[in-house]
């Protein structure tokens, strides 16, 4: 990247109404980025987190978009352009679908989920590309998807078989963009979370299995930004194309 600390351009987080986005924004807003928090049908909460965001002198702005939509992410990234150069994605919005076996679940049902939780997120990484690759004219910048340690290992949840299946995806996806769009100045990397206490998580099963980590406990949203904030910082400059575990030894 080119951009100074002092100038370090604009961020989009995606489903950062509440959770583990909402603290990716604002861990990024701290950092000196100008934020879109970006909400799908939770318009309170990206607003509550966009406002305390401003009132901490920070620039944010809650900004609607359903990933599913092309049009809604094109909207999305026009109006993140108006913040300031783009120079972060971060692809966090998910949905665990349907908790139910596989022989119960209708193809609408897995055509949705893979919806959101793949296709949007390349849709994003597209639109990413053209305003931050030096060949599109832009100064670089970086990529984030959030995945899932469930992808690669148990974490003692059931039923999430699809779910474990489209968060494999985003790493797969971002090992492979990082060596696409290397040249262009961008580097694409991927966080996994083990069991972290949102409400995504919030079942006692999802309790209980985040007691049995190493570590003894579930994980915090602000430990999953604090990768994320690493790894669009200078620090992490020679890192792309990886994935980082936050998982409590999972």
């Amino acid at each position: 990247m080119t951009l100074t600390d002092q100038d370090k351009g604009t961020a989009i987080v995606t489903g950062a109404s509440r959770g583990i986005g909402a603290a990716i924004a604002e861990r990024l807003a701290a950092d000196g980025f100008g934020v879109v928090v970006n909400y799908a049908a939770d318009a309170e909460g990206a607003e509550s987190v966009a406002s305390a965001i401003n009132a901490n002198g920070g620039r944010a702005a809650a900004v609607r978009a359903d990933v599913a939509s092309e049009d809604d992410i094109a909207a999305m990234f026009d109006r993140a352009e108006r913040m300031g150069p783009l120079t972060v994605l971060v692809n966090n919005a998910g949905s665990l679908g349907e908790l139910a076996s596989i022989d119960q679940l209708e193809a609408g049902e897995l055509t949705r989920l893979m919806q959101i939780n793949v296709v949007g997120p390349m849709l994003c990484a597209k639109h990413a590309v053209h305003a931050m690759s030096t060949a599109h004219g832009g100064a670089g910048g970086c990529i984030v998807n959030i995945a899932s340690a469930a992808a690669k290992a148990p974490v003692g949840l059931t039923q999430i078989d699809p779910y474990e299946a489209t968060k494999g995806a985003l790493v797969t996806f971002a090992r492979g963009l990082s060596n696409e769009v290397a040249s262009e100045g961008i580097r694409v990397n991927s966080v996994s979370p083990g069991i972290i206490e949102t409400q995504m998580s919030a079942t006692a099963e999802a309790r209980d299995a985040g007691k049995h980590t190493p570590l003894g406990r579930p994980g915090r949203p602000d430990e999953i930004a604090a990768a994320v904030s690493w790894l669009v910082s200078p620090e992490s400059s020679y890192v792309t194309g990886s994935d980082i575990t936050v998982s409590g030894g999972l």
